[in-house]
């Protein structure tokens, strides 16, 4: 008797996993998550390195710059969703070197991402024992903004540009959204120093792009 309920239930042994719905809505999280960190940490964290100390002895602008950092880990989080979500949507078409590396682009801009944040939260946790040394101050400083302006923006793009090519192909995506992301690989690739607030141009695609998805599943769910 146990047997056969389980076999007619939901979970029942060899049945396939469902994407929930809810994850249609997980680049939407990101990109306000990872807005909300960028603006913060850029508003309290002056790009002068001669007065770069001078925000640790502010309690606003440290507190804004722990609230950035605290949001980073949940924004990961909700990306590797996104990922998911994207994957979902390609289904059976997806191809095995375009699959790769969106994938491997997507693991690092989050592997770096968490490290970034790792390093500007050990300096902040340092400052709390006693004044920042000079020397530590400005190494921590120089690794977070080569892992953000360097290396994060370049896989950054990496991930654009091969969803770009992937929803091109199976047209998921509405044709503007693929130009867009072209403009926005484009220049995330080039537009190391231009601005600091060029990295909002990745979330900000993001977000315009899971709101095209959410509303394909949601048009899709009737049927």
């Amino acid at each position: 008797m146990t047997d056969q309920m389980m076999d007619q239930g939901p979970l029942r042994p060899g049945s396939p996993l469902r994407t929930p719905r809810a994850a249609a809505g997980a680049g939407i999280i990101f990109s306000v998550l990872m807005i909300t960190a960028l603006v913060l940490l850029r508003l309290s964290v002056p790009a002068n390195p001669a007065v770069e100390s001078s925000w640790l002895t502010d309690s606003g602008k440290r507190a804004a710059v722990a609230i950035g950092l605290n949001l980073i880990p949940f924004a990961g989080i909700a990306f590797l969703w996104f990922i998911g979500v994207i994957r979902d949507r390609i289904g059976e078409r997806e191809d095995r070197f375009f699959a790769t590396v969106f994938l491997g682009s997507g693991l690092l801009f989050v592997a770096m991402m968490f490290v970034a944040a790792a390093v500007a939260g050990g300096l902040i946790a340092d400052t709390s024992s006693g004044p920042p040394v000079a020397g530590t101050l400005a190494l921590g400083r120089h690794i977070t903004s080569i892992l953000l302006d360097v290396y994060w923006m370049r896989m950054a793009a990496v991930f654009t540009l091969t969803t770009v090519t992937i929803a091109r192909r199976t047209q998921i995506v509405s044709r503007w959204l693929t130009i867009a992301g072209v403009v926005t690989a484009l220049i995330l690739l080039v537009g190391v120093g231009i601005s600091p607030w060029v990295e909002l141009l990745f979330p900000a695609w993001i977000l315009a792009l899971s709101i095209d998805l959410l509303a394909a599943t949601r048009r899709a769910a009737p049927g």
